[in-house]
């Protein structure tokens, strides 16, 4: 598990994502693992600016699929917004997860919180 409540854990949660998928056997090939670890930057990310201003990152793998499941303190699920072509504060991280992913639930809890889950073919997207 990797917890994180600043920008700089962002960068232990995608080292931590690469890492297990590397580490798995047989390994997925490098598209899955680039698409795991942006997801998890993402959801990360996410979770810092609207989710309460911490996480905790669990990953998992069966034989067909990967999952990244990030907990926040914040009850509030994510959002799609119009993202912001021209001023830069974002918006396309959630779009992004949702299309890079075969499987996406958000989920109460732990706690006084919610737990986003996001599932990945094992054999790329």
């Amino acid at each position: 598990m990797v917890r994180g409540g600043s920008t700089e854990s962002i960068h232990r949660a995608r080292e931590a994502a690469r890492g297990f998928a590397c580490g798995l056997v047989p390994a997925p090939g490098s598209d899955t693992v680039d698409t795991l670890v942006l997801v998890v930057s993402e959801l990360a990310t996410n979770a810092l600016r609207h989710g309460g201003g911490r996480y905790a990152l669990e990953l998992s793998a069966t034989r067909d699929a990967l999952t990244a499941a990030i907990s926040d303190p914040s009850l509030v699920p994510p959002r799609e917004r119009a993202p912001d072509l021209n001023g830069g504060s974002g918006g396309f991280g959630w779009h992004m997860v949702r299309r890079l992913t075969t499987g996406l639930t958000v989920a109460p809890g732990p706690g006084a919180g919610k737990t986003i889950r996001a599932r990945l073919s094992r054999l790329g997207t």
